[in-house]
């Protein structure tokens, strides 16, 4: 074998070392990748049964009515590992779904008090007159 021929054979070897190195640091890198998305959906997952479970939401039972698509979403909670049942699926998005209204819900209560103030007037007035 001439000098020329050991020399080409000697890079395309280091070439091939090289990128088998660089395949395993890509595949290392991505297993570090999967591993910290996993350990974040866990820590996820835990947070938000801690949320649902300090928010007391296991009180009150309530049947709804909701489309398949929103059933399919429930569903897809409980598939994800994130709730224990479609159930408390829903009331944790309720939940949810009120907090982020709850500049509406502040001007509905302010409205019910003023609601409740002229029932108690119109109680008076009809007291008067008998």
């Amino acid at each position: 074998m001439g000098d020329q021929e050991q020399k080409k054979q000697e890079e395309t070897t280091g070439t091939k070392k090289e990128k088998k190195a660089t395949r395993d640091e890509c595949r290392g890198t991505f297993e570090e990748l999967g591993d910290s998305i996993g350990k974040f959906a866990e820590r996820t997952i835990d947070s938000i049964r801690e949320a649902f479970d300090r928010s007391g939401l296991k009180n009150t039972v309530l049947t709804v009515r909701i489309t398949e698509e929103a059933n399919k979403k429930l569903h897809m909670l409980v598939e994800a590992g994130l709730f224990k049942s479609r159930s408390e699926s829903a009331a944790f998005l309720i939940e949810e779904g009120i907090k982020h209204r709850d500049e509406l819900f502040t001007k509905i209560d302010d409205k019910m008090e003023t609601i409740q103030k002229i029932k108690e007037e119109l109680k008076d007035i009809i007291i008067e007159q008998i």
